[in-house]
Order: C-alpha cells, then structure tokens, then sequence
C-alpha cells in the first residue's frame, strides 16, 4: 500500500526554477498537474508526493531534461532508465553503485563522482568540476545522491543505512525538509557533496529482477518518493504502525508495546533520528489529509473524521497549520 506522504512547496519551486528559460509556462505545468500556483505563495504549503511526483516527471519530459535544467547540458530523456539496466545485472548492491558511477562518468558532467570504501563505510563524494561554471551545481548534487541512495535501497529491497551526509553550501531547503530527504541522517554544509553509507548493507545481493525493473521503471521518482522498508529506522516503524489506525492513532505506550520496546528508550531513539512521537502523528494525518482531499465524494467532515479529529473545526485549524492554507482553499486548487 502506497504510503500518505507529502512534500514542501519549495521542492515545486526547484522543480519549475528553469521552465521559463526553457520556454515553459510553470504555471500550465502545475495546473496540469492538479496543483494551484497559489499554493506557491504560502510559505509552508505542502502537496502529497503523488502529485509532485507526476509534476517532475511531467516537467522533465516536457523539458527534454532529467536535470531539469540544472545541468549545463541537458541530460536527455532515458539517461536514468538506462543507469538502471547497466545496474540491475550487477552482483551486490556495491557492483550495482561502482557501475552507478562509471555510468554518470561516461558524461560530460557538471560533478565528478567519486567513491572510496573502508571496513566499515562507502564514502560517494560528488564535486564540481572547476571547468564547469554552474552556480546549479550544489542543488543537482545532493539530487544524484539522493536518487542514488533510494535507488540503491530499493535494487536490496532494504533501507541502506546512512553514516553522514555533507552537501555542497549554502542550503536550499530547511534542515527538516533534508532531515526527511535523508531519513534522519546528520546533514552538514561543506565545499562538496558526499553521503557516508554502511559498508555492510551495501555488500547484500540485488532483490530486484529485470521484470521488477520494468515496474519501477513505469514511475521512478514517484517509487524512489514513497519507498519504505521495514528497517528504515524507529521513526519509520512509528509511522506505519500509526497509519494502521488513522481515524484512532494509538499512544506512545501502545506503539512502544508494538515495538517490544520500552517507551522512554523509543523517545530516546526517535529524538536520536530527528524526531518524536507526536512530530510523527501530526505528519501522518496531515500527510494522510492531503491525500483525502483529492478525492472528491468526501465531505470536509468525513476526511476530519479519518484523519482521527472528532470536530471537523479542529481539523480546519491544523490542516491551516500544517500547510498555510484552509483545506478548502487547498481542494479549490485540485
């Protein structure tokens, strides 16, 4: 079952940050997509990952772009696909990232990739080639390494632990929106783009199959978006066993019984990842409710009511919190 996620507007506004160079209208792009560009003037709007999902991908080929602009050169439409099948047949998770990095060599790249093992971890660092002039540099980095990361989770079919991750400075986003991108992972800032993984989880074989492949390959970012795996850390496993129960989320003692654990060590491990018990319900319902208003036949009432509020003026004002926006205001756009 795809899991209720959603995603902040400045990950639209990256997206859509070169259709106007490249002759698009961002505009058309979003309501063609079923996102009002209204939402784009609300600081703290969110949409659910499926509709971003479609956007970058839609804008991507509408572009004739994977990286959306932010390469100097255009990386024309298949160069992931293609990555994809020069790594599937690979023995490990390992073999699969070394291809992964002699492919992107084969370009004449922005970033050079480079990757160096120990014992214990798999370093990937990725810098700016001095002869490149690309002030996009920094944002198209920490894309490869994120797209890499899930990439490779999902070829194991297990969360690949990640040791640290440093990306090129200044930030573009906010320290939660990249503590989510890397999954509670430390992020600093540096002079260059690296993501420090577990040697060990990267040494499994490759789950996936050439027909598996053929599945993902129907919507990979949508996939690499949503992904979950039962080791994706406490904050993971809360969330699932909270969305079990949408409309009467359980209590931290419940979850923690659950889990075989005991309550304060929970609290200890998800502040540890970034989090905590309550951050936690509050994403699920808000992810869960943006999900809900985008089907129609549901009243304002009845998604309240799922998403585990008892009055629907209560919900009205968290939905407000969580977004910027009304949840009427944010149906009018869809």
């Amino acid at each position: 079952m795809l899991r209720k996620l959603s995603i902040s507007v400045d990950f639209v506004r990256a997206t859509l940050a070169n259709t106007v160079a490249a002759g698009l209208d961002p505009n058309q792009l979003l309501i063609q997509n079923r996102i009002s560009p209204r939402l784009l003037l609300e600081q703290d709007a969110r949409i659910s990952m499926e509709r971003f999902a479609d956007l970058q991908s839609h804008t991507m080929r509408a572009m004739y772009d994977e990286s959306l602009g932010y390469h100097v050169k255009p990386l024309p439409l298949g160069t992931w696909e293609m990555m994809c099948h020069a790594t599937i047949g690979a023995g490990t998770v390992l073999d699969a990232l070394q291809r992964f990095c002699r492919y992107y060599r084969l370009f004449d790249f922005d970033i050079s990739l480079d990757l160096k093992t120990d014992t214990r971890s798999v370093t990937l660092t990725l810098k700016p080639n001095q002869s490149a002039d690309n002030p996009n540099s920094g944002y198209l980095a920490h894309t490869i390494l994120f797209n890499c990361h899930r990439y490779l989770s999902w070829l194991g079919n297990a969360f690949v632990p990640i040791q640290s991750v440093e990306l090129l400075a200044p930030a573009r986003f906010s320290q939660s929106d990249y503590h989510r991108m890397f999954l509670g992972a430390p992020v600093g800032f540096s002079d260059c783009s690296r993501v420090k993984l577990n040697r060990k989880a990267l040494t499994v074989d490759i789950e996936q199959t050439s027909l598996s492949l053929r599945h993902y390959l129907r919507h990979p970012t949508l996939i690499m978006l949503t992904q979950s795996h039962a080791s994706s850390g406490w904050s993971g496993r809360v969330y699932e066993l909270l969305r079990r129960n949408l409309t009467e989320p359980p209590e931290l003692s419940t979850v923690a019984r659950a889990l075989d654990i005991h309550p304060q060590t929970l609290r200890r491990r998800l502040d540890a990842e970034g989090t905590s018990f309550s951050e936690l319900k509050s994403f699920m319902r808000r992810d869960y409710a943006l999900h809900l208003l985008g089907k129609r036949g549901l009243s304002i009432e009845e998604i309240a009511y799922r998403t585990g509020f008892s009055e629907s003026s209560a919900f009205i004002r968290a939905f407000k919190t969580w977004t910027g926006v009304t949840p009427y205001t944010y149906r009018k756009g869809l």
